[in-house]
């Protein structure tokens, strides 16, 4: 690696050509003006007297996170789990059928408890073992499909001292998953919006030691194939 002092020797030598080519082409290697350019305005806050907020927003439970009770992670790390075990060790299905955002169908936590009898019918997508969190160990994401053509996405982060932790809980109608870096981006559909998708970005918060919602988007998508009108047709 080159120290900034190296940096500038290199870049003299090569501004000092520089202006020897420039000087030598004359008015042809003038720079041409590309005309005015609007003026920068800074943003103008409306209605600066609102009243301050005195009550917390509803939670939403995104930062929520929690041991998983009796599963230790061995010393290979979270590929040694199995990911059925996971979620049937946490145990999230509530009376109501579902259990807060992290919640699942009592219908898919049933079949969860047959995976191993009928591995076809067993919810559990492919696991995914990435490094989320900037550690270098590796988290477990793990992926259910459920009724309603609901996707759940739940992230867990092998402790120091051997413990499991879910630092993420989510569940929508999604159209792909995907990791970026870091971040976990989920695309889901728009049902009110036709022609539009949503874009939530997942990522860490050391702070918070949970993945958090940090981009929301609402995004255009091109429509697909079935829906592009054909030939002749009046609409």
């Amino acid at each position: 690696m080159h120290s900034r002092s190296h940096r500038l020797l290199y870049a003299l030598p090569l501004a000092a050509a520089a202006s020897v080519l420039l000087a030598g082409c004359g008015d042809a290697g003038m720079v041409q003006s590309a005309g005015p350019t609007a003026t920068a305005t800074g943003p103008v806050r409306l209605w600066p007297d609102l009243p301050p907020v005195t009550s917390p927003p509803y939670d939403y439970g995104e930062a929520d996170t929690a041991l998983v009770p009796g599963v230790k992670v061995p010393a290979s790390g979270v590929r040694g789990l199995d990911p059925v075990a996971v979620l049937n060790a946490e145990k999230s299905a509530g009376p109501d059928g579902r259990s807060g955002i992290e919640g699942l169908y009592q219908e898919t936590t049933a079949k969860l408890r047959t995976c191993e009898e009928k591995p076809k019918t067993c919810p559990v997508l492919t696991p995914y073992h990435r490094d989320v969190t900037g550690d270098g160990r590796e988290e477990l994401i793990i992926g259910v499909t459920m009724p309603e053509q609901q996707t759940a996405v739940r992230c867990y982060m092998p402790e120091k001292d051997g413990r499991l932790t879910r630092i993420m809980a989510t569940s929508d109608q999604l159209v792909s998953v995907d990791l970026a870096g870091r971040d976990i981006i989920l695309r889901s559909v728009s049902a009110g919006i036709p022609g539009y998708e949503y874009r939530t970005t997942w990522s860490w918060d050391g702070r918070h030691r949970a993945m958090l919602p940090t981009s929301d988007e609402i995004v255009r998508v091109r429509p697909r194939a079935a829906e592009l009108p054909r030939p002749g047709d009046d609409r």
